[in-house]
């Protein structure tokens, strides 16, 4: 492969075209096309008593109203139960319509289709709904304890109880010196892309086919939904991802009641028909994440060693569980981060609430993890009166101990195996990089003016590449263009860039010669998605793997006109040649067309470097016996298990005496994502990390009141980081390839975010001598517990 493409920070190709106003969103679709619209519950819990819609047929232009009753077949049925767990006792999904009761406000009741959006929602509002109000539970203490069900048929709101162990906790725990009991807190917070979600759906009669565009990040998935819904055979539906604005996790649900619902609806009018999401309605119709409650019990020795640690979660996942058990699946086993952990128990009850559905937003499950095992590590430290840095240290897996078995199993059904790294040289730059040696002389100059400032760590593990597979089109054309088709979708991670430089690097080509193609069934039909930092991973070993194939292709046709062993020959900027002579060889062009009888015939220009090449006119085009004509190869790529980057945080910050504001000053990353392929889009992605991780530190809550009633559903109350709130990020990389991948890649697409409020809770903490332990953190929360707190933590315990 050659080094000179793979590896370097070239420059985003997609970014002309979506910085000057080019892109091509599902909005931007579908000018001319029928409206939906949707009458959503405004209650938390109801039962539906009766739908009235003659108001609504008074609206010029409207098409049609539907409720669940006019559904047929399949599309009347539950939604599917995307991922199901034998610990899922209690699986539940909505329905596209709700059919008899609502279980959280915004959840779909009546579609209305109209000329425009503007009529659809004039006419949603004259949709007359009664209902007969129900209990609501809000949170999962309320869930816990069960004086009233979110569903009848489930006992106590438990949908599941997760349990993994590697020993007797309890006798660890009995025989350690050292024994903590605390409580975490993380709050709901929700991925908020700019783009919301989005679906356009047009019908072929004649030919019975089938062609909707999704804002997701799961076009073959949906495409799957789509058939099984409608009773379509899948080689009539076609899904294609536009560019989409932003995902992070929230649009991997497939389908949502819109999806099935717009291209049923097309099909049923004979028209094409388009949905928008509006801001209110992400709020509180597509999905949040991160809300959970943690009981630790931690032993350790005089060292700082953990001998034994126990953690209890409680998880709200919502009203329905449409993709199962997967966050706190995540969450149990990626807590334990880098560290050798004597003995461990993890147990997670998931609990139904009347809110809105719960699933992955970006770091699913690892930040609340993250945020139990090092809140847990500086608990120790403050205990012990040692440094934090020092702690960790002393429980590091060791660079001589891969590949480590944690005992457990990971989210993929596979053993939790991490296959490399080097967590002591992670630990040893990110301190160098933050200045953490040198930091109590700052804290001290700092104090002495009056201003607080402190200091925080965290590490963490990151399972990648989860499977089951990705697969990979190329093919080389007759100009020596490189056509490139993956099935996964883009939401910005620079896969136009990335999956090129690979290409590019495998085949030999100019990465200006490789063009790609991501989200689209018409180019490559069958994929899992872009989530949980998988799509390098998979995809650009799909990639890579079909590469080689066609590789391998063109050298055979090249050796036969060469008259050379393939074995002697080498690509370089696009033409095969014997390897240290680039004297005389044939272009890739060329070969493409050796490789298609029907080109030779039919392409004069062409035909007459071909007669050159293989020596006259008469001579058939070398296309050896059982090959299929054209240079092109597909490939998929199955992991036998996720591959686990890694890498560790650390900020400095400030809080103002007497607003209680909080200022990050300096925020430093150090990541491990085995083989870099292009370090400009790693950092790009580190940066939006950890711009994310500080809004769901210092800013993102989803602030429901009792009722079950989202008090914050805008831009105007739910905030967010601006530029100015997020500081320059610093970092560093370390580079120890996969064993388990022929790229020696591991993922990094949630790297920035995972670690976030475990840094800022550590630094926070150590500028106010305050136990923090729930995230987020707000200046009016810091300031109630600087009232309810005084001197809870002097910095002197904390350590530094």
């Amino acid at each position: 492969m050659s080094t000179r493409i793979f590896g370097e920070g070239i420059a985003r190709r997609e970014d002309p075209r979506l910085l000057t106003g080019q892109g091509r969103y599902l909005d931007d679709l579908g000018r001319d096309a029928l409206a939906a619209a949707f009458v959503r519950s405004p209650h938390a819990h109801a039962r539906i008593i009766d739908i009235d819609v003659t108001g609504a047929l008074d609206v010029e232009g409207l098409v049609a109203v539907y409720t669940w009753e006019d559904l047929p077949g399949r599309v009347a049925e539950p939604l599917p139960l995307l991922i199901p767990h034998p610990a899922l006792t209690h699986g539940r999904t909505g329905y596209a319509l709700a059919r008899d009761t609502v279980r959280h406000v915004g959840e779909p009741v009546v579609m209305v289709v109209a000329r425009d959006r503007y009529l659809a929602e004039d006419a949603a509002e004259r949709v007359r709904v009664e209902y007969e109000t129900l209990p609501p539970v809000v949170g999962v203490e309320a869930a816990e304890r069960a004086e009233h069900l979110v569903h009848d048929d489930v006992p106590g709101n438990v949908g599941a109880v997760l349990r993994q162990e590697t020993g007797d906790v309890e006798a660890a725990l009995a025989a350690a010196p050292h024994v903590l009991e605390f409580r975490l807190d993380i709050e709901r917070s929700a991925a908020t892309p700019l783009e919301g979600r989005g679906v356009h759906a047009r019908w072929d009669a004649d030919d019975g086919s089938l062609r909707v565009h999704s804002s997701t990040q799961t076009a073959t998935s949906v495409r799957a939904a789509i058939a099984v819904k409608l009773g379509l055979p899948q080689g009539k539906v076609e899904v294609v991802a536009p560019d989409v604005g932003g995902g992070f996790g929230v649009k991997i649900v497939h389908p949502w009641p819109e999806e099935v619902l717009v291209p049923w609806a097309a099909r049923l009018l004979g028209r094409e028909v388009k949905w928008t999401e509006d801001r209110r309605e992400h709020f509180v119709a597509a999905a949040h994440e991160r809300a959970q409650v943690q009981h630790v019990r931690v032993g350790f020795d005089g060292a700082g060693r953990v001998l034994a640690l126990d953690v209890r979660i409680l998880h709200d996942h919502g009203a329905y569980t449409p993709y199962g058990v997967i966050i706190p699946i995540v969450t149990s086993t990626q807590l334990l981060g880098p560290y050798k952990i004597g003995v461990y128990r993890a147990e997670v009850v998931s609990l139904y609430t009347t809110t809105l559905i719960v699933t992955p937003y970006r770091g699913a499950g690892r930040p609340q993890g993250v945020f139990c095992m090092e809140r847990t590590m500086d608990r120790i430290a403050a205990h012990l009166g040692r440094d934090r840095a020092g702690v960790r240290a002393a429980n590091l897996i060791g660079p001589d101990e891969f590949p480590y078995d944690q005992g457990l199993t990971f989210q993929d059904g596979r053993p939790l195996i991490y296959d490399s790294g080097d967590y002591p040289a992670l630990l040893a730059k990110v301190t160098d990089l933050i200045g953490w040696d040198g930091f109590p002389a700052l804290k001290e100059a700092a104090a002495a003016e009056g201003r607080r400032i402190g200091i925080g760590l965290a590490c963490y593990v990151e399972g990648t590449g989860v499977g089951p597979y990705e697969g990979g089109h190329v093919e080389i054309d007759s100009s020596g263009r490189v056509h490139v088709a993956t099935g996964l979708t883009s939401q910005g991670q620079g896969h136009q860039t990335v999956f090129a430089q690979i290409a590019a690097a495998e085949l030999g080509v100019p990465v200006e010669d490789v063009h790609v193609v991501t989200g689209d069934t018409r180019r490559f039909g069958y994929a899992v998605g872009t989530f949980a930092s998988r799509a390098a991973v998979m995809s650009g070993n799909a990639i890579a793997l079909a590469c080689r194939r066609v590789r391998a292709k063109a050298l055979r046709i090249a050796g036969e006109a060469l008259e050379a062993d393939p074995s002697d020959l080498d690509i370089t900027d696009g033409v095969v040649h014997v390897r240290g002579d680039r004297s005389s060889g044939i272009p890739l062009r060329t070969v493409s067309v050796l490789s298609n009888p029907l080109r030779y015939a039919f392409d004069e220009q062409t035909a007459l470097a071909t007669q050159f090449a293989v020596g006259g006119p008469d001579t058939e085009p070398p296309v050896p016996h059982g090959e299929e004509p054209g240079l092109e190869g597909r490939d998929y790529y199955s992991p036998v298990r996720s591959t686990f980057a890694a890498g560790m945080h650390a900020a400095i910050v400030e809080t103002d005496p007497d607003t209680a504001e909080i200022r990050v000053l300096r925020y430093a990353v150090v990541h491990d994502c085995g083989r870099l392929i292009n370090p400009l889009v790693v950092e790009g992605q580190i940066h939006g990390g950890v711009a994310q991780g500080i809004g769901g530190a210092l800013y993102e809550r989803m602030a429901y009141d009792e009722s079950g009633q989202l008090l914050n559903a805008s831009f105007m109350d739910f905030l967010m980081p601006y530029a100015t709130e997020v500081p320059r990020v610093e970092t560093d990389h370390l580079e120890t390839p996969s064993p388990l991948n022929p790229l020696g890649i591991k993922g990094a697409g949630e790297a920035g975010v995972i670690p976030v409020s475990a840094v800022i809770a550590a630094a926070v903490e150590d500028a106010e001598g305050i136990a923090i332990t729930a995230m987020p953190l707000s200046p009016d929360a810091l300031f109630r517990l600087r009232r309810t707190q005084p001197g809870a933590l002097p910095p002197s315990d904390v350590g530094r």
